[in-house]
């Protein structure tokens, strides 16, 4: 991760909650804004702790889950660049539910909740992007529980593999995919064991759909991948 001052302002305005802002209000909140540099394996924050605004990954990859008294966790969200996350539980001014924890070298920035209430009352528009923005996450959140209730374990790691193709995988012939963490991670988010996710992928390698290379996949043919039911 480069060590310069990123361009705040240019950055918050690539971000759909942010996209519509006058030049003086996305100053504001520009200015408000502060950098956090997170190493690999380091807690961002843990569950429990206090809630004061939300975050969006300038650069990196934050990992959300909950934590268990048996050693192990659940993932239940991936953060990578140009994502916000901790929306919601500013406004409950409730305690983070999950821990965030940086899978690799992460910057971020960290927009306080006073800011957005301010612009909030400046500009009900800001607050229709941040509503619109927090049910495309509860929608995503449902769609997993659909997938983990109805999909068989290797149907979820197919669609993974899709949704990590260009385009969520449309068109056909082959596709090189680069498995964005370890193959652990992967595993909890789709509610899976390591050694489930494993035997799933040298059962699609052995079906000559995909080989594997530590993080590099090569999807030989997607249509098949698509049609193709373990």
């Amino acid at each position: 991760m480069r060590d310069h001052r990123p361009d705040i302002p240019e950055i918050l305005s690539r971000l759909p909650l942010f996209q519509q802002l006058a030049p003086e209000q996305l100053a504001q909140v520009a200015a408000a804004a502060r950098e956090r540099r997170v190493a690999k394996g380091e807690m961002l924050f843990n569950k429990g702790d206090p809630s004061k605004g939300f975050f969006v990954v300038v650069a990196g990859q934050v990992k959300l889950a909950f934590p268990s008294t048996q050693g192990n966790e659940k993932v239940v969200e991936i953060i990578g660049a140009r994502q916000s996350f901790g929306e919601a539980v500013m406004f409950l001014d409730r305690p983070y539910p999950v821990f965030a924890e940086a899978l690799v070298d992460t910057l971020l920035l960290h927009i306080s909740r006073d800011v957005v209430v301010a612009q909030i009352g400046s500009d009900p528009l800001f607050a229709q992007r941040m509503l619109a923005g927090m049910a495309m996450r509860l929608h995503s959140l449902i769609q997993d529980v659909e997938t983990y209730s109805l999909r068989s374990s290797a149907q979820r790691v197919i669609g993974y593999l899709l949704q990590q193709c260009p385009h969520n995988g449309d068109g056909c012939g082959a596709q090189e995919v680069a498995l964005p963490t370890s193959k652990q991670v992967i595993a909890s988010r789709l509610n899976l064991t390591p050694e489930t996710l494993s035997r799933i992928f040298h059962d699609l390698a052995g079906s000559g759909l995909i080989t594997v290379q530590g993080k590099q996949i090569t999807i030989h043919d997607l249509q098949r991948l698509r049609e193709f039911d373990l």
